[in-house]
């Protein structure tokens, strides 16, 4: 039980502020509620942080299903702390924090270990920090892009489920959410790069056009090809949310539903 406390902290503390969010939900939040909100995330966010330090790094490199998914949303949760520091997101607490309880819980219930045996290889370590962040920025712009579909149909007045006090403009919103998966599609095309040309170093083997390549290169497709579209025909609203949302259903796909399959299912 002594080890569980810290993970049920961390998830109390990205819920309280969840909670107290919605609780004021009807009316806009005061300055120095909305600045306690962002001291108690600050917090919540060293705590993960340490707990995940100590989960991957204390007995070589566990890189399990559960410190994975954890260490995805911790990445998710600071990108949103530092971006709402500037663009005052407040409305995205509503989508960031409440998964991001959820899975930080997730590392104290690991029922076994997943030990990388290339983490003393720096090009390893390199490559798999810069897909973790990449990850971590995809799972950000798709909770914006929700976000976005929810202001939009509150601006329209349409009906819907979430009501939502305050967002920032629509265009300011949209601006984030392309400087994202701009990041977020450099980082991916690095991660995807090194992961094809230095397959034998990163993992002791030849490349495998495997289902996780396979769908991997389909979602930087389709974020390629929303950042062309942006771009070049100035592509907004709803077919940039869409977009959003299917490339992270197929990054899903290409590593967390195939990471979860294969350690939690199948216990490889």
């Amino acid at each position: 039980m002594q080890q569980i406390i810290p993970f049920l902290v961390v998830a109390f503390i990205y819920l309280a502020v969840a909670a107290d969010f919605w609780r004021g939900a009807k009316s806009a939040s005061s300055a120095a509620s909305l600045k306690l909100h962002s001291a108690m995330i600050a917090l919540g966010l060293a705590l993960h942080g340490w707990l995940l330090y100590q989960g991957i790094f204390a007995e070589g490199f566990n890189l399990g299903f559960y410190n994975a998914v954890s260490s995805i949303f911790w990445l998710t949760v600071l990108v949103y702390w530092l971006a709402n520091l500037k663009h005052q997101l407040h409305s995205l607490q509503a989508f960031v924090l409440p998964p991001a309880a959820l899975f930080s819980l997730a590392p104290a219930f690991e029922v076994s270990n997943h030990y990388v045996p290339n983490a003393s290889q720096p090009l390893f370590i390199a490559h798999i920090g810069v897909a973790f962040l990449a990850y971590g920025l995809f799972t950000f712009a798709a909770l914006h892009a929700l976000l976005m579909l929810f202001a939009e149909r509150q601006l329209h007045n349409k009906t819907s489920i979430i009501k939502l006090p305050s967002f920032p403009p629509l265009m300011v919103m949209e601006d984030l959410l392309f400087k994202v998966i701009t990041t977020g599609f450099v980082l991916l095309t690095i991660t995807l790069i090194s992961g094809m040309f230095f397959s034998e170093q990163l993992y002791g083997k030849p490349l495998e056009f495997t289902h996780k390549i396979v769908f991997s290169i389909a979602s930087w497709i389709i974020y390629g090809w929303l950042l062309f579209g942006r771009y070049q025909y100035g592509w907004r609203g709803r077919k940039a949310i869409n977009l959003t949302l299917l490339g992270f259903v197929l990054l899903l796909l290409a590593y967390v539903v195939s990471k979860f399959i294969l350690q939690v299912l199948l216990g490889r």
